[in-house]
Order: C-alpha cells, then structure tokens, then sequence
C-alpha cells in the first residue's frame, strides 16, 4: 500500500507494480462462493456472500442465525449479532486490500436498534476510510424483511496476510 493512497483507498493496480491483478465483482464473488476452506467463525455463523461491489468498497453477507444463538427470550444474543457485523466489516477492508490484507479489529461499536429472531440475517459492510496503517469500518445488520437491526463501527489495522502467524498444530 502506498502512504496516499488515491480516494482513501488501497492501492490499485494502476498504481502499485505489487498490487494484484484486478478481478470483477462477480469473479470475487464466485471466488468466495467456491472457497475450499473458510474460518471456522464463518461457518458457525452461517457466512454466505451476497453482493461485492469493490468501487465502493462495500459487500453484503447472508448469515443464519440460528435457535442456538438465542438467549431465554427466543432473541438472538447480542454477541453473535456483534460477530455477523465484525465479519461483514472486516471482509469488506479485505476485499478492499485486493485480498492481501486481513483486518485485525482494534475496537469496534454496536448499536442495538431492534430484535433479531431466528432466521436469515443480511450485513452489509464498508470502509468509510483508508488511512496509512488504519482502516474505518461500518456496518449494519437487517432481518429477512430489510429492518435495520443493528448498526456497528469499528477501527482495523490491515496486516498483509504474509505476516499471519497461525498456531502450530
């Protein structure tokens, strides 16, 4: 990444000679469909991308939120709807890296706007900014009917994925 990067964004690669090669929306999206392997967290949460639109550095995930998340009132417990909008934002600085960065989250705030009940949940995330060595993320969280349910913000340091240290098993 550069230390300007143009429009509050990553590097591109007009503009950076290591940048990977651009791909389309729809090539990112079947990219995500066809994963061999996703994070565990992902799949506990039901994670499916939905839409991917990298000019504007948004994405839509479906989730499930499933009767296991629910607390004694049938709602879905917070911290799994807190969970929903930390994947869709961090995805959305992932794909924003041009999928050389993970996002390692260093704060984040959630507003709980209303219930959520079993059933399918849509997140949509973005960056709002690009800076240097941070990145500022947004989501919300809607219900199958697209009622807001919860909006969150949260502050990331993009890491390149090469620096990932994973526990040795």
């Amino acid at each position: 990444m550069t230390d300007a990067p143009a429009q509050d964004a990553p590097a591109d690669a007009a503009t950076d000679k290591d940048a990977p090669a651009s791909v389309t929306d729809d090539a990112l999206l079947a990219r995500f469909h066809n994963a061999a392997r996703r994070p565990p967290a992902s799949e506990t949460l039901g994670f499916r991308m939905v839409r991917v639109e990298q000019a504007k550095m948004e994405l839509e995930i479906e989730f499930e939120g499933k009767e296991a998340f629910t607390n004694p009132a049938g709602q879905i417990q917070g911290g799994f709807l807190c969970a929903m909008l930390d994947e869709a934002m961090s995805v959305s600085g992932v794909v924003a890296s041009g999928m050389t960065a993970f996002m390692p989250t260093l704060e984040m705030k959630t507003s709980f706007l209303r219930p959520a009940l079993p059933g399918k949940l849509y997140a949509v995330g973005r960056v709002r900014k690009w800076g240097r060595a941070i990145a500022f993320l947004e989501g919300e969280l809607y219900d199958a009917e697209r009622r807001l349910l919860a909006t969150a913000t949260s502050t990331a340091m993009p890491q390149p994925y090469k620096s990932l240290k994973r526990p040795e098993a």
